[in-house]
């Protein structure tokens, strides 16, 4: 049997990438950062190279435990540090060029695309329409959208346009629609994302995201990893936002479900029934959307620790021939300005039964993961990579 389970831990970077300072993020490390304000227990973590991983970029183990199995880090090529750029990397298309983004201005959007999304979806107006912090501008603008109507559109330092309504006063349909316009309107403005941002909840104290997010990505311009083994036959399941990420695009049988607790119980039912040449990915968002994002350190910590101790249950599952691979998609350091990404690179962790131990070094792309995983599941090599063997 040879079947690859890849788990991306959203938002976990591991030390500053070599053009950190262009993205204003020179210093920025999440998980060190983590470990030296909270006293970590890690050892699943630990023992697949976690340490070892961070000690290539910033020198120091702050782990210092025995290692099995594969590890490493990797930097990004592709020019952002947002989740689409990132997964697409690491499944083999990596980006030459930039994403539109919208100016730190108020309004942040063209007015064409206000008056666009306004009149088709019959809309009384938007508000916001500028840089905000998705919970804090749910709480600023909830009871007024509740009373108007009008839909909170805002952005972040990613090409996203995140577009927030209330689930049962607005209703989740149309917030899907007006999320639709959006996207057409946006593509000759090259935005990666539209994001639909639902909430509930009757005022500011009680308002709260729900798990019916959706995302309306474009098109990978290559053919990714998922591309050329759905061709190939081989059987797929992408868990969690991975069909988001991919736009539906060769992502096989998708799982869609939110929260943390949910991602991993579905991930570990889901992984005995991979069949032998498949291949799983799941995306673990919460470490990004709920401590990432919101600059909790100490909650950052706990689900480090939950994960870990969840890790157990997926090692155990791993028959002969299968390989596990842990790796992230940018950074997120909770204890960094701002609320955005951070741009670092990422480890590169891999265990399996028969799998020798050892160290990958530092990859070049991100890329590397995806070239490695098309070559152990034997398709033809992707157009971007270099394999390391598994």
């Amino acid at each position: 049997m040879a079947r690859v389970f890849l788990f991306i831990m959203d938002g976990f970077g591991i030390g500053g990438a070599p053009d950190a300072a262009a993205f204003g993020d020179e210093g920025a490390n999440t998980f060190t950062h983590v470990a030296e304000r909270e006293k970590l227990h890690i050892p699943h973590l630990s023992a697949l190279g976690l340490g070892t991983a961070a000690a290539l970029i910033s020198g120091k183990d702050v782990l210092g435990s025995p290692v099995s199995g594969l590890w490493g880090a990797a930097r990004e090529v592709s020019r952002g540090k947002d989740t689409i750029t990132g997964h697409w990397e690491i499944a083999g298309v990596p980006l030459d060029r930039d994403w539109g983004y919208f100016p730190h201005t108020v309004p942040a959007f063209p007015q064409a695309l206000i008056d666009g999304i306004v009149s088709r979806c019959n809309l009384p107006g938007l508000l916001c329409m500028a840089h905000a912090s998705g919970t804090e501008v749910i709480e600023q603008f909830g009871e007024e959208h509740m009373r108007t109507g009008k839909p909170i559109a805002y952005t972040s330092a990613d090409s996203v346009l995140q577009i927030a309504a209330h689930e049962e006063h607005f209703g989740l349909q149309r917030l899907y629609d007006v999320c639709q316009v959006a996207r057409d309107l946006t593509y000759d403005l090259n935005i990666g994302r539209i994001i639909a941002r639902p909430f509930v909840g009757e005022t500011a104290q009680t308002f709260e995201r729900t798990g019916h997010r959706k995302d309306y990505s474009v098109l990978p311009p290559h053919p990714t990893l998922l591309n050329r083994l759905s061709e190939a036959g081989h059987d797929i399941i992408a868990v969690g936002k991975i069909g988001d990420i991919y736009a539906h695009s060769g992502t096989g049988r998708e799982v869609k479900v939110a929260g943390f607790e949910t991602l991993m119980e579905t991930t570990a039912r889901e992984m005995p029934a991979l069949k032998d040449g498949g291949f799983l990915m799941v995306n673990f968002v919460n470490f990004d959307t709920d401590y990432g994002h919101r600059r909790d350190v100490p909650g950052y910590a706990r689900a480090l620790e939950q994960f870990d101790r969840w890790l157990a249950t997926p090692l155990s599952l791993l028959q002969p021939g299968d390989r596990l691979i842990l790796t992230a998609d940018h950074g997120n350091d909770p204890s960094w300005k701002g609320t955005d990404h951070s741009r670092e690179q990422v480890p590169v962790l891999c265990t399996g039964p028969g799998l020798a131990t050892g160290s990958i070094g530092r990859r070049e792309s991100f890329a590397d993961i995806g070239q490695s995983i098309a070559k152990y599941l034997g398709i033809a090599p992707l157009a971007a990579g270099t394999a390391f063997g598994l």
